[in-house]
């Protein structure tokens, strides 16, 4: 096992000692004004098994401004990925990434489509795991609901299964670090277990051409693909419109309000997600974004890529021309804009192409909502200070914006600022802080 491999280990002290050797041994470029704040770990799914150490080298090693690990449903990685970013002196925030259901848009298209009412959404800047009572147990819920769907979906897999059966427990929950699987896992799973009963790719397209009732012709020129078959078993099985796809209703996800509550007991930050302007909940982005402030968001995500890379020019146009309407929405209503690529699914971008002409005007936003995430990150893990605490939100968001982006634009405290940080009383840590806002440069 190499040591970019070694960085992947399911084992926590191999990954640690294998980034101490790396910190210790690579050259890092410049850092360059590019950020990405949405990168899922192998605590949920990562399309190339990273972890969150071997993201935070990545990142470190392009030379990004900052980064951020978005993961669904969990806060596994959060104090790996903290860790490895002082270690690299990598400006970092975590988020958490959930599916939620907004009573009020029950019959309305959100950001998840074909599935009125459900609603993907976020929180940024968590610094630590939930605390005893009831904030670890409604954050467990989310995995254990999670679960629950998992195995329900496995089961009316198996309904349809012809040659083999899926173990959820045996065959799934093993390709995860820490028992978060997705739906991605179950297609791997899926994927691997039908070549390994029946024993060769020409078997097991003929099984699965019976199961979803396609051509074994199709299915063949497929199999040999694994990031394109285990796509191919998710659209046809599990997504809209497949085999054992099951509407999600008011009982399949938490309500919005419960979700925001959880993220506000965490002290992060509630964030909406965008999908791309195409369904109805998000027609007028004005109106939405009012609509959600006024319910308790106070920041928005968007994964840029997928709202302008199109190769068609009339598909691209339409797409921009949403995304820009979105972004304007947020900027006034002071809201800080969160850009990354996923890295959900193999092949996807490590970085945002900022210079594209579609996203190039709007690049200094994007580092400021990069800066507003670290900057509270540092105020709440250091000074016992949130962007959302009552007594900051007596400030209103330009003045709330403009403190964290100052705070997060300072680089990565040297190891004996980081260690006097630590180690000093949340008080001081505040003045540390304030002080060295004022003089562009961190003090002691």
């Amino acid at each position: 096992m190499n040591m970019l491999d070694s960085l992947n280990s399911f084992d926590e002290r191999t990954r640690r000692e294998t980034l101490e050797q790396l910190a210790r041994t690579t050259a890092f470029p410049e850092t360059t004004p590019c950020v990405n704040m949405h990168l899922h770990s192998f605590f949920s799914y990562n399309g190339e098994g990273w972890s969150p150490s071997r993201i935070a080298f990545e990142m470190k090693r392009l030379g990004v401004h900052a980064a951020a690990i978005c993961d669904f449903d969990v806060l596994q990685g959060l104090d790996e990925f903290l860790a490895a970013a002082d270690l690299l002196q990598l400006r970092a925030a975590v988020a958490c990434e959930t599916r939620a259901f907004v009573p009020e848009w029950a019959d309305m298209e959100i950001n998840s489509p074909g599935e009125p009412g459900v609603f993907y959404f976020m929180g940024m800047g968590f610094v630590r795991q939930p605390l005893p009572g009831y904030r670890a147990e409604e954050f467990g819920q989310l995995l254990t609901r999670s679960h629950e769907r998992n195995r329900a979906l496995i089961g009316r897999i198996n309904a349809v299964l012809r040659d083999f059966q899926l173990d959820y427990d045996q065959d799934v929950l093993p390709l995860t670090p820490a028992g978060n699987a997705t739906e991605r896992h179950i297609c791997v799973a899926l994927h691997h277990k039908a070549l390994a009963v029946l024993g060769s790719p020409e078997r097991a397209a003929q099984s699965w051409a019976a199961t979803l009732g396609l051509p074994p012709d199709a299915l063949r020129n497929t199999i040999a693909n694994d990031n394109a078959f285990t796509d191919l078993l998710r659209s046809k099985l599990i997504k809209k419109g497949g085999v054992c796809y099951q509407q999600p209703d008011s009982s399949t996800f938490p309500p919005l309000a419960d979700v925001i509550r959880l993220i506000n007991g965490g002290r992060a930050i509630p964030m909406a997600a965008w999908l791309d302007g195409s369904l109805p909940g998000e027609s007028n982005p004005l109106k939405q974004l009012e609509y959600l402030k006024h319910h308790g968001i106070a920041a928005v995500n968007i994964i840029p890529d997928r709202n302008w890379n199109f190769k068609d020019p009339d598909t691209k146009a339409a797409k921009v021309r949403e995304l820009h309407r979105y972004l304007d929405a947020a900027i006034k209503l002071d809201l800080p804009i969160n850009v990354g690529t996923e890295a959900n699914k193999p092949g996807q971008r490590l970085l945002d192409d900022f210079e594209a002409e579609a996203l190039a005007p709007y690049r200094k936003v994007f580092v400021r909502g990069a800066n507003i995430f670290v900057g509270h990150t540092r105020l709440l893990r250091f000074a016992d200070t949130s962007y959302t605490d009552d007594n900051f939100g007596s400030h209103d968001a330009a003045y709330k914006n403009s403190f964290c982006a100052d705070i997060g634009a300072l680089p990565a405290p040297p190891p004996e600022t980081l260690r006097a940080l630590l180690e000093s009383t949340h008080s001081k840590a505040f003045s540390i802080i304030a002080d060295s806002v004022r003089k562009k440069a961190w003090v002691r």
